[in-house]
């Protein structure tokens, strides 16, 4: 009765301890694509706050995979040697670390200065409409030196050393993560447990483009500038937000995640797996004892060999290469998906990324989900989730095609994409920038200092509309008599672009539509796919074919070369 009751509470043991590190491993999860969705949707205002090239900062979100390539095999391999829930939290120590380290700039340079004409000219006036003033506009001889940004602070290497130890804190995660689930978690419960850790990948991103969101709506300098005397808003293209605060907080989340791998066993029983009556406890020690000895031995004598195998594995190769073409098309979605709205429907950082959670990272959650219930209710063998991961993905493919055709038209700016008379101007036609109505204004003809007239087109500049007075200040000045702006009312203009209409709305709601279900579909095909490659290959085999999947996924991921 004894060894009954004892054999019934290691069984229940053994399996809290794989729950309790379900729940561990997906919070792990949640707080690593936390900080990289809010890394991505940063760049642009770390661009901005560093006045660095597009190239450096690909170079930038390209360090993250420097830091996690250069470990992620040999961590893959090794690591199920040792002690994998320790190595996880190391992982998610160092990653807090990172973090931290990328946020520093912050409080180690001076403030924020955005280029303005409005901004320390108020008591002169010398940013409005000088008449019968001299024209400074000089075409210069080599245009595209103007283009060439001259960097700020060298503070940007804290960015990109925090990021390469973000990375190296990340290699442990996904592959120990999911070799030990698979190792001690029933074969049929695996793709459901699995769904739910893939979920944990999307709620991260969720919250980190929530907190994107808030972050970029706050400006990078609060605390110690006037926000009253700001002549920018969010919308604007010189705003940079407090990038660093959400940093900090990714820092923190992924210290307190890292907390409970350091108490989970390094081997809990099999889940499900009932004591033998017949095997007794000698036989188990003498078991363990060869065990241990096996790995011993073959620690190292067993990679080449294993590396070997799962390059001859034709279905495992084969499925590294969908996933390759898969994961550049997910990936370079998510990244530009932020600033493709920003330039298509006028919509700002905040609003994008914000946008980008609600309407995409749900439905991805959802179906990670299904697909894993699916798996698990049906008993899918692995052929049939192949079948059922290619035409999911096909179909989604085709979805997102569709999503590209719900454009808007380009921002009517006179002198540049449009005449000051609201016509398209003729591109032979020579300098637009200036025209009649402001060609005596003494107008700097290189700044960007956005206004929207009272008729409904933006100009460069108050100058370049012709604008002579103004009332009011920071994001409530008003600017009046405006020669440039042709309307039967009052010529006036106020700051910022003018909105792209209620036609720009309605498509902007159709791309969100598709996106969602082109979302849901890709994430229902995720499971079925994840476990044909854990199935084709042998169980000794799971960690490392995992780590050299995510190696390949990464190595071969174009979103960084995109930037340059």
């Amino acid at each position: 009765m004894g060894e009954t009751v004892k054999s019934e509470t290691h069984r229940i043991r053994g399996f809290s301890k794989i729950k309790i590190f379900l729940l561990a491993i997906t919070c792990a999860f949640i707080s690593k694509t936390l900080s990289g969705s809010y890394m991505n949707s940063m760049l642009t205002q770390i661009e901005r706050q560093f006045n660095i090239p597009t190239s450096l900062v690909g170079f930038i979100n390209g360090s993250f995979e420097i830091g996690n390539l250069f470990l992620i095999i040999f961590v893959s391999y090794f690591g199920t040697k040792l002690h994998r829930p320790i190595m996880i939290g190391v992982g998610c120590v160092v990653m807090g670390l990172g973090c931290f380290l990328q946020s520093l700039p912050h409080f180690l340079m001076d403030r924020y200065e955005y280029e303005s004409t409005v901004l320390g000219n108020l008591s002169s006036n010398s940013f409005l409409c000088a008449e019968n003033g001299t024209q400074i506009f000089r075409p210069t001889e080599d245009p595209s030196a103007e283009c060439v940004r001259e960097v700020k602070s060298l503070m940007w290497v804290y960015v990109l050393v925090g990021n390469v130890i973000r990375g190296i804190g990340e290699t442990p995660i996904m592959p120990l993560g999911i070799s030990y689930i698979e190792d001690f978690a029933k074969s049929e419960n695996s793709p459901l447990y699995i769904g739910f850790v893939e979920t944990g990948a999307i709620i991260g991103p969720l919250f980190g483009l929530l907190l994107a969101s808030f972050c970029t709506n706050v400006y990078v300098d609060i605390g110690s500038v006037n926000t009253d005397d700001l002549t920018i808003t969010p919308t604007d293209t010189r705003w940079v937000g407090a990038w660093w605060f959400g940093l900090l907080i990714c820092a923190g989340v992924n210290v307190l995640t890292a907390v409970p791998f350091f108490f989970l066993p390094k081997t809990p029983a099999k889940e499900g797996a009932k004591d033998d009556a017949n095997i007794s406890k000698n036989d188990k020690e003498d078991k363990q004892k060869e065990e241990v000895k096996k790995e011993n031995d073959r620690i190292t004598k067993d990679f080449l060999p294993f590396m070997k195998i799962l390059f001859c594995n034709p279905i495992y190769m084969l499925f590294i290469l969908v996933s390759v073409i898969q994961f550049n098309a997910f990936v370079n979605m998510m990244f530009f998906m932020p600033k493709y709205l920003e330039q298509q429907y006028g919509k700002s950082t905040s609003d994008a990324v914000f946008l980008i959670g609600i309407y995409n990272l749900p439905p991805i959650c959802f179906g990670y989900i299904v697909g894993g219930l699916i798996m698990k209710k049906f008993k899918i063998t692995v052929k049939k989730a192949a079948h059922i991961a290619f035409w999911l993905s096909l179909i989604d493919y085709l979805l997102y095609f569709l999503c590209f055709l719900m454009a808007c038209d380009h921002s009517a700016v006179a002198g540049l994409t449009t005449s000051y008379k609201g016509m398209q101007p003729d591109s032979h036609a020579g300098n637009a920038i200036l025209a009649d109505c402001n060609v005596d204004c003494n107008c700097p003809t290189k700044t960007w200092d956005p206004v929207c007239g009272s008729n409904g087109l933006s100009y460069m500049s108050a100058c370049l509309a012709g604008c002579e007075t103004f009332v009011g200040t920071g994001l409530k000045m008003v600017f009046q008599n405006c020669s440039c702006i042709q309307t039967s009312g009052n010529a006036s203009a106020v700051l910022g672009l003018c909105g792209k209409g209620p036609e720009c709305s309605m498509m902007l709601q159709y791309f969100l539509i598709l996106s969602s279900i082109s979302s849901f579909i890709y994430s229902l095909s995720a499971i079925p796919g994840y476990m044909v490659l854990l199935r084709c290959i042998k169980p000794e085999q799971k960690s490392l074919g995992v780590g050299l999947h995510t190696f390949s996924t990464r190595v071969f991921d174009t979103s960084t070369l995109d930037c340059q």
